[in-house]
């Protein structure tokens, strides 16, 4: 039987060189189809995946943004328009003579001549840094007292519901102390708006704190979060919710408070909302009275629209909490 030299099989030309070539070629073919079709297939993916993006974009964005604006000020428009026509109704009834009780045409002439002479903006001013000062030092107070009592447990039981005690007073019931250690100046103002204002922030914090899931702790722990660090980075961000309502509530007790202090302490060269105010009772100027009455609720109204909500609701966004279809 004759020998085949095994060379002879790879040369060119031969059968078994061509076979060789044709399996290398065909190969070649498979790889690249596949490499395209994978290439394609990773484009339609990503197409895909822009689409249901594109998709899970709610309405809101895709509007303009005159149409948001609307959208988020007719329900407003709508209350204040079902608020003014309840005042006129009443004062229609006669149920108080008009220089007692005014209607609302009567009320917006006095704010518009109080804007134009300059003493709203002059009384906004004054009453707006003192309630920010007040404010700033509640928070400050607020949040390392409510860290302290949430942090140990002989700091809770000891002074706990002495917090809660304080944030139960009436702010009307400090101004005897007030006057007694400060005199008729700003601190006395001042005094009252913190103690108003830091016992709602601390147990805000507190509440955050307790309601921390457990889970989170230990994560962070096992990351090597201790001590402070473990505040700073896990507990804090993720009691901020609730913080948050500690610190509107305390924004209202801080309000209400400072708007106690400027009718009873009185200070010469400052002529705040609360001076107006009173100013205008022992006038007997109803129109005046109501003004200012009117410029405390657009202040109270603006605060919270602009600061305190747009904060929760960027903050509920965050942590997933807001349906961005709603």
């Amino acid at each position: 039987m004759p020998t085949i030299d095994p060379r002879s099989l790879a040369a060119p030309g031969t059968t078994a060189a061509l076979v060789d070539e044709t399996l290398e070629r065909a190969f070649a073919a498979t790889t690249s189809d596949v490499s395209s079709n994978a290439g394609s297939d990773a484009a339609s993916g990503a197409s895909e995946v822009a689409g249901l993006d594109h998709l899970q974009l709610d309405d809101e964005q895709r509007r303009s943004f005159a149409a948001r604006l609307w959208r988020a000020a007719w329900p407003k428009l709508g209350a204040v328009a079902i608020a003014l026509f309840l005042w006129q109704l009443v004062v229609w009834s006669r149920w108080r003579r008009e220089d007692i009780l005014p209607g609302p045409g009567a009320v917006f002439a006095a704010l518009r001549s109080g804007v134009a002479d300059g003493s709203i903006p002059r009384a906004i001013g004054i009453t707006m840094q003192r309630a920010l000062l007040g404010f700033a030092i509640a928070t400050v107070i607020g949040l390392v007292a409510g860290t302290l009592i949430a942090r140990w447990r002989v700091v809770r039981v000891a002074f706990g519901s002495f917090v809660t005690g304080l944030q139960t007073m009436p702010s009307v019931a400090w101004f005897p102390l007030a006057l007694l250690l400060f005199k008729r100046s700003e601190g006395a103002i001042l005094f009252v708006v913190v103690l108003g204002a830091a016992p709602a922030i601390a147990n805000g914090v507190i509440a955050g704190i307790d309601h921390v899931p457990p889970l989170l702790l230990r994560a962070g722990r096992v990351l090597g979060a201790r001590g402070f660090g473990l505040y700073r980075t896990v507990v804090l961000p993720a009691s901020l919710p609730s913080m948050l309502g500690g610190f509107k509530q305390g924004w209202a007790f801080a309000w209400r408070s400072l708007m106690a202090g400027e009718l009873l302490v009185i200070i010469l060269g400052k002529a705040s909302i609360g001076v107006q105010m009173q100013t205008a009772r022992d006038l007997a100027d109803s129109p005046g009275l109501l003004a200012s009455m009117v410029v405390i609720l657009l202040i109270g109204i603006a605060v919270d629209s602009l600061v305190f909500s747009t904060a929760d609701k960027a903050l509920r966004r965050r942590h997933g909490l807001l349906d961005r279809a709603a």
